[in-house]
């Protein structure tokens, strides 16, 4: 199957490919009645089927192979299966989900033998798409206003129903498995999610496409992420193209198939509807009309594939096709590979050049009393409200944890997360997941549709569970915190924080392939300030670590939780907060890239009263013995 991909990009970077049109526009030209979609096989069904379309693949084959082989005649490359709503979640609603692997299956079979005859007739490869629809429910907007943290479905669900959906298309023999239509990209990610693991433990591997929907011009999708965000967000799982369809016409679709094509070094395929839809909702777009828009999106470079949506027929992807006949296709950029990646609704680049990122610390039961008891109170609305604050007082990434002993972990971090969704000038930044329960980081997981960043793994149960966990963490498409852990316990030297950090580094690099620069390192800030003399070098030994780290493992960033250096003094607010600002102040230059803090409470260092900071630097660097003592008297 590696010669397939091979095959289809080679063609690819010689010409733009075209797709098929609207199957359901060619349906309903038909004019079908309820007894034709029941045919002989369902016609004592107990629900009306007219509309189930994807049935028709089984009740009316004929019909739906003279469609595939219309639109191959006019000049499609690749078709897409009949399989839009074929999950078992969507054909719930015509009480057909046992049917769900069989029509997958049959309708590749019909692609397939279209594809294979005008191949042969033409001389032309053609290749089958097996389409997989977003699904009538979706992962992270709830179906009732009243309860924002309900959803009507689960990720794992979800997953199930793909997989199911997926079996049937590559057991039917398609060669691609087109993403498509993603209102939701949480949707998208269970998708993605379960084509990964059958590629792993079934089946060879397919090129996966993925195409989002932007709603209107806001530029976002249905669940509220922006084009780049979206791309952050499923390139994971490393499709060979990504881009836009539906919803709609090419004219208004032009700047989000640019932003996207800026951001991605995958293919750019771009199927947009024929116009808006009319106040009946039909399309009046004129082929010749759609097939100057797309030949101007080839004209400047934009796309490598092309084809049509809503409202699109034969004749307008003959017009497409002989449009971009003669265009070049777009060269995917060579983007700098320095970057972090992450998103909420929107993205978050962290570069050689981003200056410190803020991780919010409050949405933590075991680092906040207030957000503790408002969650033990089962009070999450307010508990919101502190996570909106500390967005509003600069954080840039989310630490949310569930840890206690009281709570049911995965339920309530399910739920926390699941309302942050609700919230979008909350949602619009990065999540972390933070847990020392595995578990209860995956229920985070399978409520985000953004990539978040997991804090933590570590080498403490060795190297087997590390891995585990670490090709899961890759799957679900995050970011990782490895803590400067393993078998022996955690490490407080600089040159074992070093040295357990370079060996987790090759496991994932090597074994997991983890991209590097989606590895974060937490050398451990360990308390200072104890009275207790093999405490006093911590806070360096941090920083020293952390130099190393950054000059041998390249791509990887350093993180912290700040408020354990300070632990002594608790109580203490101004000398806490000082000594976080003079500690930041040298970790940064020698690499720190993030930290666990609490946003808006950081004194700049200059700032600092001069006593105070010499005292903090005393204590920090180990300068003066005494250092702990006057600081305390400092606080009296």
């Amino acid at each position: 199957q590696k010669v397939m991909e091979d095959e289809i990009e080679s063609v690819l970077q010689e010409r733009i490919m075209v797709l098929d049109g609207g199957m359901g526009t060619m349906i309903q030209q038909r004019a079908l009645s309820e007894e034709d979609f029941r045919g002989h096989e369902f016609k004592d069904h107990s629900r009306p089927l007219k509309g189930n379309n994807d049935l028709l693949s089984i009740t009316q084959p004929d019909i739906i192979c003279d469609i595939h082989k219309e639109y191959l005649l006019s000049g499609a490359d690749i078709i897409e299966t009949n399989t839009f709503s074929s999950t078992r979640v969507a054909q719930a609603d015509y009480g057909l989900e046992h049917l769900a692997y069989q029509l997958n299956r049959v309708s590749a079979q019909l692609a397939r033998k279209a594809a294979n005859d005008v191949t042969a007739q033409t001389g032309i490869r053609r290749y089958v798409a097996g389409a997989i629809g977003p699904t009538n429910r979706t992962l992270s907007v709830s179906p009732s206003v009243e309860r924002p943290d309900y959803r009507n479905i689960t990720f794992d669900e979800l997953v199930e129903a793909y997989k199911e959906q997926a079996k049937g298309l590559l057991d039917g023999g398609v060669d691609i498995l087109l993403v498509e239509t993603i209102f939701d990209t949480a949707n998208a990610k269970a998708a993605l999610f379960a084509l990964q693991t059958l590629f792993e433990e079934e089946y060879a591997p397919r090129s996966i496409f993925v195409s989002g929907t932007i709603v209107d011009k806001s530029g976002r999708t249905l669940s509220g992420q922006t084009g780049e965000a979206f791309v952050i967000s499923i390139s994971h799982s490393k499709p060979l193209c990504i881009g836009l369809n539906c919803a709609l016409g090419a004219v208004e679709m032009r700047p989000f198939i640019e932003t996207i094509g800026k951001c991605t070094t995958a293919y750019i395929i771009c199927y947009p509807n024929a116009g808006l839809p009319n106040t009946f909702g039909g399309y009046d777009e004129t082929p010749e009309v759609t097939a100057k828009h797309i030949k101007n999106f080839a004209l400047d470079g934009l796309v490598n594939i092309v084809g049509g949506c809503c409202g699109t027929t034969p004749a307008h992807i003959r017009k497409i096709a002989e449009a971009v006949k003669f265009c070049k296709p777009r060269v995917p950029p060579s983007l700098s590979q320095g970057y972090m990646l992450l998103s909420g609704l929107e993205p978050f680049r962290i570069g050689p050049y981003t200056n410190f990122v803020n991780i919010g610390e409050r949405c933590n039961v075991a680092g906040s009393r207030k957000f503790a008891k408002l969650i033990m109170a089962g009070n999450y609305e307010e508990a919101l409200s502190i996570a909106k604050l500390q967005v509003e007082m600069g954080a840039q990434v989310l630490d949310i944890n569930m840890d206690d002993g009281m709570l049911d972990g995965p339920a309530a971090m399910t739920r926390f997360c699941n309302l942050i969704s609700s919230e979008p000038d909350i949602a619009k930044v990065p999540l972390c997941i933070d847990s020392s329960n595995f578990s209860v980081i995956e229920a985070g997981l399978k409520c985000c549709q953004g990539k978040c960043i997991v804090n933590s793994i570590s080498l403490k149960e060795g190297e087997e569970d590390f891995l585990e966990k670490a090709r899961k963490i890759k799957l679900y498409g995050a970011a990782v915190v490895v803590m400067a852990f393993d078998e022996m316990g955690q490490a407080t030297e600089t040159e074992t924080k070093i040295a357990i950090c370079s060996r987790a580094y090759h496991l994932l690099v090597e074994k997991v392939h983890f991209n590097p620069n989606d590895i974060i390192f937490d050398p451990n800030i360990l308390t200072i300030g104890t009275g207790m003399e093999e405490h006093n070098l911590y806070a360096m030994n941090f920083i020293n670590a952390t130099k190393t780290i950054k000059e041998t493992l390249p791509g990887a960033r350093i993180s912290g939780g700040l408020s354990n250096l300070s632990f002594s003094f608790r109580g203490m607010d101004a000398i806490r907060e000082a000594m976080h600002g003079v500690f930041l102040y040298h970790a940064i230059k020698y690499g720190m890239d993030m930290g666990i803090v609490n946003a808006g409470n950081l004194p700049v260092y200059d700032d600092i009263h001069k006593e105070l900071l010499q005292l903090c630097e005393d204590l920090i660097w180990n300068k003066d013995p005494d250092a702990t003592e006057k600081l305390l008297h400092y606080a009296q």
